[in-house]
């Protein structure tokens, strides 16, 4: 779906929702600078439209992107002048460069299993500098996941009109998996009407399996619960040079 015209009307959607991307990136960077004051590059990994990039530009010298969608990533260069991408599965991130700081911003839960949260962890934590600093936004853990769960959102958009619907339930015979169908549709006054449906699976990693992927990457980490994060953010600090 993130390959599809859903690109176009994902912001919408999250920003009815009352999603600040500026709040949220100005909290980030406080919680950075009172780590390591005098970090000045930043990558944001899964950056979709660039929203959050776009407010972290505001907060330091240079900033990245790095997701799977092409249509993603126009919508973020477009946003962000001058903005360096690259188009890569989190799974396979193997850049020139390192930063200061890297986020990955709910993008873990596409992970599935633990092995890979281990892997993913490790390699954004060679991506850092010495003493760099490491955000990721968790999501529910199996005992917080609700199986029948459903989202709807409507938003009217200028002229269109944008439906989205989501159903939730637990993968057959696995605690920490779950399952997710969105159906869209937008009716929009020049184009017509369009929709689309996809599924996915996700993954329901608990606090001690975060703790223990960033443990073995040679960090030192806390999880906050701090809002507007509905489930916290994990905050590491590469520990060694």
């Amino acid at each position: 779906m993130y390959d599809s015209s859903y690109a176009s009307v994902y912001d919408t959607v999250m920003i009815h929702r009352g999603k600040d991307y500026d709040a949220e990136a100005a909290l980030i960077a406080g919680l950075v600078r009172e780590r390591s004051p005098a970090a000045d590059s930043l990558l944001d990994t899964a950056c979709g439209t660039g929203l959050h990039l776009r407010a972290f530009s505001g907060h330091f010298d240079r900033v990245a992107g790095l997701d799977g969608s092409d249509e993603m990533l126009e919508l973020a260069r477009a946003r962000v002048p001058g903005l360096r991408t690259w188009r890569s599965d989190l799974r396979e991130v193997a850049l020139d460069t390192r930063f200061d700081v890297i986020t990955c911003m709910f993008a873990v839960p596409h992970l599935e299993s633990e092995d890979e949260l281990v892997s993913v962890v490790q390699g954004l934590v060679h991506h850092l500098t010495p003493g760099g600093v490491l955000v990721v936004e968790p999501w529910v853990g199996p005992e917080g996941f609700t199986p029948g769960h459903v989202s709807r959102d409507l938003v009217e958009d200028g002229g269109r009109t944008v439906v989205r619907l989501s159903h939730s339930t637990r993968v057959t015979g696995r605690h920490d998996r779950m399952r997710m169908v969105v159906h869209y549709a937008v009716a929009d006054p020049e184009e017509g009407l369009s929709h689309a449906t996809d599924g996915w699976e996700m993954s329901l990693f608990t606090p001690e399996q975060y703790a223990a992927a960033f443990e073995k990457a040679g960090c030192t980490a806390e999880h906050l619960r701090i809002e507007p994060f509905a489930h916290g953010l994990w905050v590491a600090v590469r520990a060694d040079g």
